[in-house]
């Protein structure tokens, strides 16, 4: 079985730490994580009716999953401050990419959504079980996060 990818695009928030907690636990609550959603479709409809969560915790879910992970935003426990170089150990974390690769993907540090929407090459730069973030512009001002990883297996 192949990794699955799943993204997220959320408020700005300058504290990316919580925005990603905020975000876990938006997607927990609404039970979109495997096992209750076997495939959790992307992008996601917060508004769309979807089955409650079925564990007592994030926590809980994260010890009785298999090596799917999860299939979705809730394998990732923390948000790095710097770029993925190679020397740290990429499981369950999300990484910002380097300016030098926001601009070769998007052509500017400063990408919009529509410019990340349509950066296939952008999911070359995320290994499995883990995942990236992107600060997104409008206006040239942050106005929204974009999540994005993909499963364990």
């Amino acid at each position: 079985m192949g990794a699955e990818p799943y993204w997220y695009v959320v408020p700005y928030e300058a504290d990316i730490e919580a925005a990603l907690q905020k975000l876990r636990q938006r997607e927990f609550q609404a039970g979109r994580y495997y096992p209750v959603t076997p495939f959790p479709e992307f992008p996601v409809d917060p508004d769309a009716d979807t089955p409650p969560a079925q564990h007592g915790s994030i926590e809980e879910v994260l010890e009785r999953i298999d090596e799917n992970g999860t299939r979705s935003i809730l394998d990732i426990q923390q948000a790095a401050l710097e770029p993925f170089d190679g020397t740290q150990i990429p499981f369950t974390t999300a990484f910002p990419l380097s300016d030098s690769d926001l601009t070769s993907l998007f052509g500017t540090a400063r990408p919009t959504l529509g410019a990340v929407e349509n950066s296939d090459a952008m999911w070359d730069r995320i290994e499995r079980g883990s995942a990236i973030y992107v600060v997104l512009f409008d206006k040239d001002k942050p106005s929204e996060l974009f999540f994005a990883g993909y499963s364990f297996d």
